[in-house]
């Protein structure tokens, strides 16, 4: 019996399965596959668009499409110009340091003349006590002032100009009344009225100076009337006793102010 041995031989075609050589068609690019067309004739395939071998991610756009600014960004830039506009804000009205010193010794020059008023006062008539006397400065309609609430207004020095000036204005109607107090007490309230005169006219001038002064300068108010001289001895005291509250209050102002 004759074994009949096949001509296929196994080697090439394992070695061919194991190792496959790529097509010769796969190495030319896409621009230079032919295809066959008729007679021998060849038809050039369209090469792909680059934009279909680029994945989505990497295709170009302008850069305000592609990079759009995001809410945060756009939230700090927006942070950032007004906080400049602030500081600039405040700069420009920032008092001068010179203006806040002079206004201190004015303050600590009028607040002495205060005292010495109140003292004499308590010696010489036993007006020591003037919240004894509150019934009868509300009777008499004697106005007061408080400049408190300048203080909130920390950013725009200039908006605290405003209230000081008004009740300097006012203490200064106020001492006006209490001419011929008694005659030995004339000058002292004189020169006390005169003082906080020229404190508020340093206010005024400095307000004008950077643009913040109203076009009319405020008109004095209804002052009150003593009809006697206790009426007028005991209306000095609520008047200074007020008006040192008053000094207090814009003292420790400038010098917060005039604080680097």
């Amino acid at each position: 019996m004759k074994v009949v041995l096949s001509s296929r031989k196994a080697g090439p075609a394992r070695a061919q399965a194991s190792c496959p050589h790529p097509n010769p068609s796969d190495k030319e690019p896409p621009a230079a596959r032919t295809q066959p067309l008729g007679q021998g004739a060849t038809h050039q395939l369209p090469a792909p668009s680059p934009s279909d071998k680029e994945p989505p991610a990497a295709r170009t756009q302008p850069l305000g499409q592609a990079c759009p600014r995001s809410p945060m960004k756009l939230t700090v830039l927006f942070c950032w110009s007004t906080l400049w506009l602030l500081l600039e804000a405040t700069a420009a009205q920032a008092l001068p340091h010179r203006f806040l010193l002079q206004c201190l010794e004015q303050v600590r020059k009028i607040q002495a003349q205060g005292w010495e008023l109140r003292g004499k006062l308590c010696a010489s008539y036993q007006l020591c006590h003037p919240e004894e006397l509150v019934l009868l400065g509300q009777s008499l309609g004697i106005p007061q002032a408080r400049p408190s609430s300048c203080s909130s207004k920390a950013l725009q020095p200039t908006g605290c100009l405003g209230p000081l000036h008004r009740g300097l204005f006012l203490y200064q109607g106020l001492l006006q009344a209490l001419a011929g107090i008694t005659p030995e007490l004339a000058s002292t309230v004189d020169l006390l009225q005169l003082d906080v005169a020229d404190f508020a006219t340093n206010v005024w001038r400095q307000m004008e100076d950077m643009g913040v002064a109203p076009s009319v300068q405020p008109a004095q108010g209804p002052m009150p009337t003593f009809t006697s001289a206790f009426q007028r001895r005991a209306g000095g005291v609520l008047v200074t006793s007020s008006l040192q509250t008053f000094l207090e209050h814009a003292s420790r102002l400038l010098r917060g102010l005039a604080q680097p």
